[in-house]
């Protein structure tokens, strides 16, 4: 066993060595330093203003649904890793991968009915599209290679998803020019339970129509744009889409990476619109936040025109692909979540972030609050600059809750076993964020 290590020095080691998301090196910002995780509390391994236990209200980046160190899932893993923790999955299969794409196929839209396993959300997004350009090589129209998509979207951070995240206020402008070109339609206008807007759904089928030659397929993030800014939008759109694409020969993808599995009261968003599309991504809360894995499904039409073509194959393997490990926790997971009412479950956190979040419609700098099943998020007037984040972070630490703000939001996915006095504390932390925020 290597000799322990004082929080001290793991923290300067840290500073000196390891490259944090979305950070520079070396980080600006000291990190806390987590030593275990229980519940929706994280310990942390010296007091941080005091604090030294935090409520998580983003269930480690909204993948974290049944919380920290569960039972079941412990021992899924536990038990699976006494069998075999990894085996390669080219010329080999095993039971909990097979067991996990039956599932997949079960509670995901009907049409979708094959599964291909990923080992993040963004290499599965990849695969998605990669899947789409083939299909259309393969119908020798090797011309339909652009996608299309509308602003304000984010897929992930490697290359092609880049390229469908948003060209000019997302975290991904500065490759513009290098990366492949992609059509972008306006935002679709906000509100989840509004009326979709006739003039927006023309111009979708228009430019649909317009590029129709050249478009592999549409993709988007039904009902809540997430890492773009937490916009919620008519699951109308979604309707609409299917329509221009089906009238078009264009085919459609959902990136439910952050939405499936419940997180917006619906188990994927795309139920709310009771729309299937050609192929669907999931990833995030799929092994409850236990291990890294994604999946990128798709219909028989679209496996069959792959596996015809003159390369009838889907050139692509990831090492790590269908880890036993990482799917025999997902099957564990899925079955945790489907085997009590986590309908009632989110609706109460729904209920929840609406009570706790009504204060903060009236303080200073805020644009906008809304809630839509387990995501609360409070819009600021103007973005945050670093000390204006940090002032609302350590607001939120003061208060015993980790939030990471961006951007211009204060936001929340909490784990969907967060208690009311929980959530309580996790709504009073963000009123407490935004005004520090504000000064």
């Amino acid at each position: 066993m290597p000799e322990p290590m004082s929080p001290a020095r793991l923290l300067e080691l840290d500073q000196q060595h390891v490259w944090h998301p979305y950070g520079p090196m070396p980080g600006r910002n000291r990190p806390l330093l987590v030593e275990s995780a229980a519940g929706v509390r994280l310990q942390l391994a010296e007091p941080v203003a005091g604090v030294s236990e935090l409520i998580d209200g983003m269930a480690s980046w909204w993948s974290a649904i049944h919380g920290y160190n569960h039972p079941v899932l412990n021992e899924a893993a536990h038990s699976q890793l006494g069998r075999m923790s990894h085996v390669m999955f080219g010329g080999l299969t095993h039971e909990p991968a097979i067991r996990l794409a039956t599932k997949l196929v079960e509670i995901t839209p009907e049409p979708l009915q094959h599964v291909f396993l990923a080992d993040s959300g963004s290499v599965s997004v990849e695969v998605a599209i990669k899947m789409c350009l083939q299909y259309w090589r393969s119908a020798g129209k090797p011309a339909k290679q652009r996608l299309l998509t509308w602003r304000g979207g984010y897929h992930g951070d490697t290359w092609q998803p880049m390229s469908v995240c948003d060209p000019d206020g997302g975290m991904h402008h500065i490759w513009q020019g290098a990366l492949p070109r992609q059509v972008f339609a306006d935002q679709p206008p906000a509100g989840f339970d509004a009326e979709p807007d006739a003039a927006y759904v023309r111009e979708l089928h228009e430019l649909i129509a317009l590029h129709a030659d050249e478009l592999a397929a549409v993709i988007v993030e039904p009902v809540v744009q997430n890492a773009g800014g937490m916009r919620f939008h008519s699951p109308g759109y979604l309707r609409a889409l299917r329509q221009a694409c089906d009238a078009y020969g264009v085919l459609l993808i959902f990136d439910e990476i952050a939405t499936g599995f419940g997180r917006t009261g619906a188990l994927f968003a795309a139920d709310h619109a009771n729309v299937a599309p050609d192929v669907m991504c999931v990833g995030k809360a799929i092994t409850g936040g236990y291990l890294t894995l994604a999946a990128a499904l798709c219909t028989t039409e679209v496996a069959q025109g792959i596996s015809g073509g003159d390369v009838p194959v889907l050139a692509h393997g990831p090492t790590f692909m269908g880890n036993p490990l990482a799917t025999a926790v997902a099957n564990a997971s899925i079955d945790l979540l489907l085997s009590h009412d986590w309908q009632a479950e989110v609706k109460r956190i729904e209920t929840g972030l609406i009570d706790g979040l009504s204060e903060a419609a009236t303080l200073p700098g805020v644009a906008s609050v809304r809630v839509l099943g387990a995501i609360g998020a409070i819009q600021l007037e103007r973005p945050l600059d670093e000390a204006r984040m940090a002032a609302a972070s350590d607001a939120a630490i003061r208060s015993g809750v980790w939030l990471r703000p961006f951007r211009d939001l204060i936001y929340t996915m909490p784990p969907y076993i967060t208690g009311d006095q929980d959530l309580a504390r996790i709504t009073a932390a963000m009123c407490a964020a935004t005004r520090a925020s504000e000064g």
